[in-house]
């Protein structure tokens, strides 16, 4: 069906948001149109504010909307650790534990051959800079289960190694509450290589 212009602007925008197909975006398309204009306004603010108010973190290259953070500002932080997640996101994910009082750094993704992204392309040299300047003791490799974060973990953890500073990386393995019938081999792999004392 041929949708009006701006309809069919809003869908083809709507589904270069990653999981929005085009059955989603018709739906959230016709859903703005119903939308109350204060609402629709807001919501344009909204996007636009994102982009323009939020930057990178001159410390630890996450998100924010002051430099530094609030997480780097915090002077009740440990700052000999330092916690290297892939994405912002990550961080607000460790934060929800309430266990870890370290600081953190964002590396904005992963190495990726394949999708021609190397170390270059993320945060890996501020990071580096970091532990030459910042007297860290240990830093805890976050990165996602998955080839690229492994790789990612790998290439990091040799680069710091002349540097004399502590690595390690976070454990794999059964979710709590999980059947050992339904795990992979690799998961199953990852568990008994991160098995600990009792």
């Amino acid at each position: 069906m041929q949708y009006p212009e701006p309809i069919a602007k809003l869908i083809d925008s709507f589904m270069k948001l990653p999981g929005i197909g085009p059955k989603t975006a018709v739906r959230l398309a016709f859903f703005v149109v119903d939308m109350n204009e204060d609402d629709v306004m807001e919501f344009g603010r909204s996007l636009v504010n994102v982009k323009r108010q939020l930057v990178y973190c001159s410390v630890c290259q996450n998100i924010t909307d002051k430099d530094p953070c609030h997480i780097c500002g915090d002077t009740h932080r440990d700052r000999s650790t330092i916690c290297v997640v892939q994405e912002p996101k990550d961080v607000t994910v460790m934060e929800k534990m309430r266990e870890y009082t370290g600081q953190y750094h964002v590396l904005h993704g992963a190495i990726s051959p394949v999708d021609g992204i190397g170390p270059e392309d993320i945060k890996v040299s501020e990071l580096i800079k970091r532990l030459e300047d910042e007297g860290v003791k240990e830093i805890i490799l976050a990165t996602n289960p998955t080839i690229e974060g492994e790789a990612t973990a790998m290439y990091i953890s040799k680069l710091v190694k002349p540097i004399g500073v502590k690595t390690s990386r976070i454990a794999h393995g059964l979710p709590v509450g999980g059947d050992l019938e339904y795990a992979d081999e690799v998961t199953l792999s990852k568990a008994l290589e991160g098995r600990r004392d009792l």
